[in-house]
């Protein structure tokens, strides 16, 4: 059997570096087999080289990171319809408990025992390594005309399912956006942290018709907030943003959309939540800081304006479709703009460096491994 490389670390540890493993085969008739040709880095990778969670599979003490990837079908098995060898590809992450209902339906990303996996994060091997190999229903096909930005495709589909999510609660809730498919056309909306996550959430509002207002704490002009106003957002420097003060700042919101995990910040926001507003959540904050809020001052305002806020984790095999969806019209819109959160892009034998921490003008790193 032939090995290849591939970067893992031990969990709960910074014992980080390349390994060799073996290089996995089509064992089953519906088993696709991916060359790797890039991955991304995000937050939750530099947690877990920081020794932050993570869990290795069963049987062994590394885990094999990575889950943000992008490749190209090299086999497939003689069952599998939805791509064929030279494709370009994704696998989405989440796989199932195997127990409840939703996980049945492939909708890990609702699963309510908690006892799913993670493709690159809990008890299963990632992407960062040379060709990977699952299941055809975890398979979404990238068109190649988004080869460049298909590495986007797992935080993307974060944002996507927000979004969805959000919509169909106010598709639930409201007389008026019941009405039409296109709720967000002309809504305000204010997106909290100018991440990856945050400003594919501002792409995918405006290709919807919203009015978008990125919000967080970096100089004007610099790399972030160029990027969203090129698509017509509008930044707004958090720095001058004070406790409660964000209604006067950014004025009414009819949704936000927080990516920040931040917790304070995201209190202090609601004071911009419109009557009837609904305010999704995605960031998840770091270390057990304590927060102090006044709870019946946000009870009142939940209750006398009508409001609903809601949190979102990871993404079904829908909202990586969507995800495509949306990178072909942003190619069409904006032509290669969106290429340009791309904005580092390293070698293999550089992840050390990568995983240790980002420059100020990074948006998204990731790891080529052609």
């Amino acid at each position: 059997m032939q090995c290849m490389k591939a970067i893992a670390l031990k969990p709960q540890t910074k014992d980080l570096g390349i390994i060799e493993r073996d290089e996995p085969s089509i064992t089953a008739p519906d088993e696709i087999k991916i060359r790797v040709l890039r991955v991304g880095i995000c937050g939750t990778d530099r947690e877990e080289a920081a020794g932050g969670r993570a869990m290795a599979p069963i049987g062994r003490d590394d885990l094999v990171i990575g889950h943000e990837m992008f490749g190209k079908v090299v086999e497939t098995g003689r069952d599998v319809t939805r791509v064929k060898p030279g494709d370009f590809a994704v696998f989405t992450v989440r796989r199932g408990c195997g127990k409840c209902l939703p996980c049945a339906m492939n909708r890990p990303d609702m699963c309510r025992t908690g006892d799913y996996r993670e493709r690159g994060i809990w008890g299963l091997d990632g992407y960062q390594t040379e060709y990977v190999v699952d299941r055809e229903q975890y398979i979404v096909r990238v068109p190649g005309a988004i080869q460049d930005t298909g590495v986007l495709m797992e935080p993307l589909s974060v944002a996507e399912k927000a979004i969805d999510e959000a919509v169909r609660l106010q598709s639930a809730r409201l007389p008026d956006a019941c009405a039409t498919p296109a709720w967000l056309f002309g809504k305000r909306c204010l997106v909290a942290g100018l991440g990856p996550i945050g400003l594919l959430a501002a792409l995918a509002l405006r290709l919807r018709g919203a009015e978008v207002y990125g919000l967080d704490i970096v100089d004007p002009g610099t790399a972030r907030p160029k990027w969203i106003e090129a698509i017509g957002g509008s930044y707004v420097d958090g720095r001058n943003v004070g406790p409660g003060k964000a209604d006067s700042a950014v004025g009414q919101m009819d949704m936000i959309f927080e990516a920040a995990g931040i917790a304070v910040l995201d209190f202090n926001l609601l004071d911009a939540l419109a009557y009837n507003g609904v305010y999704v959540l995605t960031g998840i904050p770091g270390g057990d800081r304590p927060l102090q809020i006044q709870g019946a001052e946000l009870m009142r305002r939940l209750v006398l304006f009508n409001q609903v806020m809601a949190g979102s984790v990871n993404a079904a095999h829908g909202h990586f479709q969507m995800a495509v969806n949306d990178l072909l019209q942003a190619s069409i819109t904006w032509g290669d703009h969106v290429e340009k959160l791309i904005t580092h892009r390293h070698r293999t034998g550089e992840f050390k460096e990568v995983l240790a921490g980002h420059s100020p003008d990074e948006i998204k790193a990731v790891i080529e491994w052609t």
